[in-house]
């Protein structure tokens, strides 16, 4: 599964890192989300909460 970040939109409140650590993380100092497991696992189920859970909807499916 391929993922994006809106940077412009994250406000990096963490809910993706916190949800599902294995693909997300939250940049110190810059305070956005990016992605560490590009492509994302597709046996991944905590990415699908992560994306609908995203407070400002950055995240999304290519």
């Amino acid at each position: 599964m391929k993922v994006q970040i809106d940077r412009d939109s994250c406000i990096g409140c963490g809910f993706c890192a916190n949800t599902c650590p294995k693909v997300f993380a939250v940049e110190e100092g810059v305070e956005k989300a990016y992605i560490k497991c590009d492509p994302a696992p597709e046996d991944e189920p905590k990415v699908e909460d992560a994306m609908g859970g995203c407070p400002v909807m950055a995240i999304y499916e290519e």
